[in-house]
Formats: structure tokens, sequence, C-alpha cells
């Protein structure tokens, strides 16, 4: 199911390129990334434990396709704005912050999805769940054991039930990363715009030396 996703964001990355390469504009592709990952995390919390696979699938293409087109621009604007000497410091800085970023939405996204099972935790009892199933349901082991789901509940309401709970549960997570998107979204605005020339300049790659080796 996470195959839409994941070919949506290639494609926009392909997209990308081509655009950036043919036009020299890269604010564009920055702009339009935000709005399509702001409004695909926004339906994604609208989808419900009885969603049809079009809506799954039409929503994560919408929010993969943001995200193709925010690969490459933010580091054309990062390339265009800074000089040549500090190209690499750049560079380096910012595959840092999103390794970083990456790690963080991780951790944040599963303290919000064991928080939302933590708080579901009573209607998990209240179904009228075997001890064991209600456990293994309930806060940081809940994702791992969604496939007790299917293979120990047998009523296919309490079945019902319980994909409701954790479909509040990861709805939470797509709302922050809607907001967090929002945020993005506006701060993309103060980006400054350079354009992008077709003419190669050459630039020398090492070390360089200290004005008291030249007195040497």
């Amino acid at each position: 199911m996470l195959l839409p996703i994941t070919v949506a964001t290639a494609l926009g990355g392909i997209a990308t390129g081509i655009v950036i390469y043919q036009t020299g504009r890269y604010m564009e592709m920055i702009w339009i990334g935000m709005a399509l990952f702001t409004i695909g995390n926004g339906l994604l919390a609208y989808l419900r434990e009885n969603s049809s696979v079009a809506s799954i699938i039409g929503f994560q293409i919408i929010a993969g396709l943001g995200a193709g087109l925010l690969f490459e621009p933010p580091l054309i604007a990062l390339q265009a704005m800074t000089t040549q000497e500090d190209i690499a410091t750049a560079i380096g800085t910012i595959g840092f912050i999103r390794s970083l970023s990456t790690s963080l939405a991780a951790i944040i996204g599963g303290i919000i999805f064991q928080n939302g099972m933590d708080i579901q935790a009573a209607k998990v009892r209240d179904i009228g769940l075997p001890s064991e199933v209600v456990q293994d349901l309930s806060g940081a082991v809940a994702g791992e054991k969604v496939g007790d789901i299917y293979s120990k509940i047998s009523d296919p309401v309490k079945v019902f039930l319980v994909k409701e709970i954790f479909v509040w549960s990861l709805r939470n997570i797509w709302i922050t990363c809607t907001g967090m998107s929002f945020c993005g979204l506006l701060c993309s605005f103060f980006i400054k715009r350079k354009f992008l020339s077709n003419k190669h300049v050459e630039s020398k790659t090492g070390l360089r030396k200290d004005s008291s080796e030249n007195n040497v």
C-alpha cells in the first residue's frame, strides 16, 4: 500500500529535474511541492477505517508528488545563494539537517501514535477482547502488533472497532504533519530567488594557503 507514494515521489523528483533544467526556475517547484505536500497530508487525515483503496492511493499520490518536488529545489536554492568556497559546507549542512529531521520525524510520529493508543486503551478494553490482545494493542507495541487484528480477533464487529482506534491514532500524525508542512509552505516564501545561468563557471578544489606559508 506504500507503493503509490514511493512511485509518485520518484516521478516528482524526475519531473522537477527536467523542469529546472529547461527553465532555470526552482522557486515555483518549492511552492508547488510544499502546497501539494500540505494538501496530501491533510487528505490523509481524512482516511477512515472504511476508506476505499482508491482514496488511499489518490491521497498518497498527491503527498508523494509534493515530496518529490522538494528533493532537489531546496538544495539548488541553497547553492545558488552560496559562494563557491562555501558550497561543500552548505551541502553537508543541508544533508545533516535532513538526516536529523528524518530521525526526529520517526521519533515524533511514534510518540504521537503511542500516546493515541494509550488514550484509546479504555476503548480497547471495553470492546471485550482478551487481556493479552488488549495489552498488545496498547501503547508502544501497538504498531508492531497490528497483525493481531486479523489473527487474534474473529468477530468482524470487534475488528472494525479496533481499526477505528488505530485510524484515530494515525490521524493525529497526519494532522501534525499537515501543520508542519503548512509552516514550511509559509517559510518557503522567504527564500530568495536567483536566476540560474547556463554558463559553467570552473572552480578549483583544494586547501586554501595560509598567508604565513606565502611569506616563507
